[in-house]
Parts: structure tokens; sequence; C-alpha cells
């Protein structure tokens, strides 16, 4: 073989030879989230590992998301035809078995529940109703995704039209635990339209905000919560878990976790030996499963599947799903404030969509924006966390109907 004929050969086996353009541009766009999480700040948590696995599921002949391969071959003793594995197949393949099999969303939810306090929802229980009504953009995001099945190339089936109507609860885990069960196949724009809105929440939601309420409505004060005890925040996730998990199964993984996180946060003052349980869930597992959500989500993102019509339509579904829901509960809450006598700021419904803390931090800036002394913040997060529990029953709901 001659030395041309060698470098021919080399150059064939390298990824350059083979790469599409679709890989081509899912890695420009891997390096724009990248850029977008790290130098913007949007939501890097998530957004880098997600970035990240776009781009290693891109990399043409590196096979990370490849499946084992197998031959068959006969049993010596028995005569009979087995399967022998061939290939373990890519890093990334077996990583995404957590997310394939519910592991890994309920396993963020309990670390979500250990970082979150409940005490502003359990003295407020009214704003229960905020976080239900901010669900309202998951149910009509889901009948117009199936009506847009008079567009050519664009249609939905009832699963597919569930996993994207829960974008509007503006929580990826969720997000991507119901995507997971009805329609994987759609699992990576899904996850990526999930978490850039929730990284998008204080350019998405002041417009809508504002423009749904008058400026003497944004400048309402709240009175000051009320003490929570110490045995209401023990028994609270206990019964929520306990009510939700018999009424509705479905919801029991995600709502079930996130009250056990959120039961070890408060019982460690009762047994401090608990410190470490507590500890293991906020910081050290809740990591590596951020990690290992992200890598796998977004190598679920390959070009071919990606860069197609029904990505788009699901963009920007995701968008009007989060719009109606952050309008939904602020019109609830401007209904709110007629029935109590203008004592409840309408920005606070706002903060029903599930992204905690910075659904609630918007909700405090743009009622300081109209009033330097308000300060809404504590207000804002007992929908923000009924938020994260509506949204959690609302995929119990769909995965009920659809599953």
């Amino acid at each position: 073989m001659s030395i041309i004929e060698a470098l021919w050969e080399f150059f064939l086996s390298m990824g350059f030879a083979s790469m599409t353009w679709q890989q081509g541009v899912m890695i420009v766009v891997s390096c724009v989230l990248i850029y977008l999480a790290l130098v913007k700040g949007f939501e890097p948590l998530l957004l880098l590992p997600i970035a990240f696995g776009m781009l290693l599921a891109n990399l043409p002949l590196a096979g990370l998301m490849d499946g084992p391969t197998y031959k068959a071959v006969m049993d010596p003793e028995t005569g009979i035809a087995i399967r022998e594995m061939v290939d373990p197949g890519g890093l990334l393949y077996w990583l995404y078995r957590g997310v394939k099999l519910g592991i890994y969303p309920p396993l963020i939810f309990m670390g979500v529940g250990a970082m979150t306090d409940f005490g502003p929802l359990i003295a407020n229980p009214k704003s229960l109703l905020l976080g239900a009504a901010a669900q309202f953009g998951i149910f009509t995001t889901f009948i117009g995704a199936l009506l847009l099945d008079f567009i050519p190339g664009i249609s939905f089936n009832l699963q597919e039209a569930g996993s994207i109507g829960i974008i509007g609860g503006a929580d990826g885990p969720t997000a991507i635990y119901l995507a997971s069960k009805l329609a994987p196949h759609l699992l990576g724009p899904i996850a990526v339209a999930a978490y850039s809105y929730m990284a998008l929440v204080p350019l998405i939601q002041p417009p809508i905000m504002k423009a749904l309420t008058t400026k003497a409505e944004r400048e309402v004060v709240m009175e000051q919560l009320r003490p929570v005890s110490k045995m209401e925040r023990i028994i609270f996730p206990i019964i929520v878990t306990i009510v939700v998990s018999v009424i509705l199964p479905a919801a029991a993984p995600l709502v079930g976790m996130l009250m056990f996180g959120n039961l070890l946060r408060e019982a460690v003052t009762m047994q401090s030996t608990l410190n470490r349980l507590l500890k293991t869930a906020e910081g050290e597992l809740m990591n590596i499963v951020v990690i290992f959500l992200g890598l796998t989500v977004g190598a679920t993102a390959n070009g071919e599947l990606f860069l197609s019509p029904r990505t788009l339509a699901i963009v920007a579904l995701g968008l009007a799903a989060f719009s109606v829901g952050t309008a939904a509960g602020v019109i609830f809450g401007k209904i709110m404030y007629k029935t109590s006598g203008g004592k409840v700021n309408p920005l606070i419904g706002s903060a029903g969509v599930s992204a905690v803390p910075m659904a609630a931090r918007v909700s405090q800036k743009v009622g300081q924006e109209a009033n330097p002394s308000n300060f809404l913040l504590m207000h804002a997060m007992g929908p923000n966390v009924a938020g994260v529990i509506g949204s959690a029953v609302a995929a119990g709901v769909l995965l009920s109907m659809l599953g």
C-alpha cells in the first residue's frame, strides 16, 4: 500500500469523513448552549451538562449512545443458540438507563425538596390555588398540540402532546420524567426547551406580568406571613405524600421523593444524626444525578431527529405553554386581589410555575420596580413551591390518562 493510500485510509477512519450536516449543526448548537451557560449564566448547573451531552452524541463515530451488539453462539452443553455480547455499547447509553427507567428525575426532586422551604406555602395555603392555576398552560398546550394535526409533517399523538404540554410547568425534571414515559423519542427537544425557558424566566415573565396588571395592583404591599411551627413543617410532607399518592398513584414517585427530601430538611432539628442524609440528598447525590441526567438527556438530541419541523413546533408550543401558565397565574392572582379587598398582590401568581426560586425572584423584582418598599419574595415562594407540587400532579394526571 502506498503512502497516499495509507493516508487516505486514515482519513476515512476519522470522524470528518462521515460527519453529516445535521451533526455539524448540532455541534454548533451545543457550543452556543455552552456559551449561554458559562457566559450568560442561563441555568449553568443543567444547561452545561445537557449542552456537552449534545456535543458528545453528535461526534461522528464516537458511538457514546450506541447500544450493545450481540452475536448468536451455540451453547456446547445444551446445543441451544444463545446471545453473546460482542460490544458493550457506549458510556452514555448505559447512563441513559437512569432516565429511561425513571430513576434520575425523582432523585432530583428529593434534592429539590431538601433545599426548599415549604414554610410560606404552609403559612398561606391559598397560594396552592395560584400554583394550580399556573398549570393551566400545560393542558391548553396539550390540546393545542393535538390541533396541529392539520399542518403537513407536524402532527402529535396523545402521548407526544402530553409530553410537550408539561413544558408549561417550567419544571425540567418533571418534563424529562413524563417524556421518558410517554414519548422518549422526543426527550431531547422537550428537555432543551424546558430548561431553556426555565433559564429565560427573567426575560419572558415580566412583560406578561406588566401587561396583565395595573401599577396600583403591582404596588400592593402584602401582610407579613404568620410563623409556622416545627410540627406543621413535619406533618405537611407526610400528609401531602399520603393524599396525593392515594388520589393519584402515578404522581407518587415525584411527589413522594420531593416530600421525603423536605422531611429530611425539617427533621434535622429533631434528630441531628439525620444531617448526614440531608447533606447527601441536597449535595453529593443531587450533583451526581444532575451530571448524569444532563449528559444523557443532551445525548438524545441526535441531529437527524432534532433538526426537523416537529422540533421547531415543540419549541414554539413550549413557549406558548410557559406563557399561558404565567398569564393564568397572574389572572388568578387578580381574582384573589379583588376577593381579598386588595390585600393580595397579583404578581405572586406568576410564581405559580415551577421554576424555583427564579419565578419568585421575578415577582419580587417586578414588585419592587413599582414600589421600592415592596417585599414579595416570601409571599411568592408559596405559589412557587405549590407550582412544583402542581407540575408533579399534572404529570401524574397525564401519565394516568395517557400512559
